[in-house]
């Protein structure tokens, strides 16, 4: 008589539900801000002034300048609220403990050569990256939003062209944050880990 040793249940990541919450509406937010972005860059392109390139209609949100702009001004107070509460949210629940880099991280860059405990290193710095980075681009869009009342946020940057440029590049920033979070949690979690954040 064989006996059979029973196979232990794989157990998958989960997620709060604030971080799934969060994780959507960021998605949502950051769509709705990059396509009617667009569509207000073709206004007036950053490069090349009115001649310089445009993005094809396809990928703008609103029809025309005021359109974009309406669409862009509600989504940044729809993920500038979605980031406050996380943010409260983080330091209530202590979150943050493992979610950004610490000197751990640090010197098992230096130290470790356990590949795994490397891909939770960098994922924990590019975690924590994200952070000045959505705070420039906050920064910069309300110097842009409201000129006048903010005139130091002009002054920070030189002037309004160099406020515009500093702006635009937060979106590359934010795009390759985008693709490096998913590829190092696919790599630490898998695809489990990726849709517990949404699912």
């Amino acid at each position: 008589m064989t006996s059979t040793v029973p196979t232990p249940k794989r157990k998958f990541p989960t997620q709060a539900i604030p971080a799934k919450i969060f994780h959507w509406v960021n998605i949502v937010s950051l769509f709705i801000m990059l396509t009617s972005g667009l569509q207000i860059y073709n206004a007036n392109p950053v490069f090349g002034g009115r001649a310089g390139l445009h993005i094809p209609p396809i990928f703008t949100l609103g029809g025309w300048l005021a359109g974009g702009r309406h669409w862009h001004f509600a989504a940044m107070w729809l993920f500038s609220l979605n980031l406050l509460w996380y943010g409260i949210y983080v330091l209530i629940s202590r979150r943050w403990q493992h979610r950004f880099v610490s000197n751990k991280d640090l010197k098992a860059l230096q130290k470790t050569k356990n590949p795994q405990r490397l891909i939770y290193a960098w994922h924990r710095i590019v975690y924590t990256s994200i952070i000045p980075i959505l705070l420039l681009a906050l920064l910069t869009g309300i110097g842009m939003y409201k000129p006048a009342q903010f005139p130091w946020i002009v002054d920070m940057f030189g002037d309004w062209q160099a406020l515009r440029i500093v702006h635009f590049a937060s979106v590359p920033l934010v795009i390759l944050f985008a693709i490096a979070h998913s590829w190092l949690g696919l790599k630490a979690g898998g695809s489990e880990l990726t849709e517990s954040m949404f699912w």
